[in-house]
């Protein structure tokens, strides 16, 4: 991994503090993260110590109370909302641990649709649906909605929505959460080879520690810090 270039995210001094009745609870407090393109990334930490949070906040879901999120060379901080979906809707793609597929549209219209809020044509946006769904191996599947898919076949789907619109960034939050080992293999398997093939930068969430083993890094969260494995 060439770590000369700049990080394709970075976030410097990060905090976040939630407030609640009787007193602050301090998440993160002052972490550091850099992601670099083509690389996965995974984050192994228990319940509670605040993956999703540093999730949120590094995905733009959530504004940090201290510190700055980089996306490139454009610091967020000072963005207002508006800005941030904008910047959120291009360059950053979620998976979360439940697909959240809609129903009624088939796999191939819901990794349509957020190419065409973008403002791809039908003919584009089907025409990149397809190839994506076809190099996640659900060419024979593409007119199948969620219900006739398997969970493993839903995840996929969801993989190839969350990358639709080439975003530089992606993040799962236990992707594989749902999944027996065979399948969440199968799926994780697929999710990796998307990130080389087109150099995304993914943070990914996991408590499965094989799977975390053959991704590039591995950090936890230690204190409030995004502390490096070995």
């Amino acid at each position: 991994m060439n770590r000369v270039s700049e990080p394709v995210l970075y976030l410097h001094d990060v905090v976040r503090t939630y407030h609640q009745a009787d007193a602050p609870l301090e998440i993160l407090k002052g972490a550091d993260l850099a992601l670099w393109a083509g690389q996965s990334v995974a984050l192994i930490a228990p319940s509670g110590a605040g993956k999703s949070t540093l999730l949120h906040v590094a995905g733009l879901l959530e504004r940090p109370n201290g510190g700055e999120v980089w996306l490139g060379d454009q610091p967020t901080s000072h963005m207002d909302d508006a800005q941030r979906t904008a910047l959120r809707r291009v360059e950053i793609g979620f998976v979360y641990q439940f697909h959240h597929l809609m129903p009624e549209f088939s796999a191939l219209e819901n990794v349509m649709l957020p190419q065409m809020i973008r403002g791809l044509s039908k003919a584009e946006a089907r025409s990149r649906a397809t190839e994506l769904l076809g190099y996640l191996g659900l060419a024979e599947r593409v007119q199948h909605r969620p219900a006739e898919l398997s969970g493993g076949e839903q995840q996929r789907v969801a993989i190839a929505r969350a990358v639709a619109n080439s975003p530089r960034v992606l993040f799962a939050d236990e992707p594989t959460g749902n999944l027996d080992p065979k399948t969440a293999d199968r799926v994780f398997a697929a999710l990796t080879q998307l990130v080389r093939a087109t150099g995304l930068a993914a943070l990914i969430a996991t408590h499965n520690l094989e799977l975390a083993s053959r991704m590039d890094r591995r950090v936890t969260l230690r204190d409030g810090l995004v502390v490096e494995m070995e």
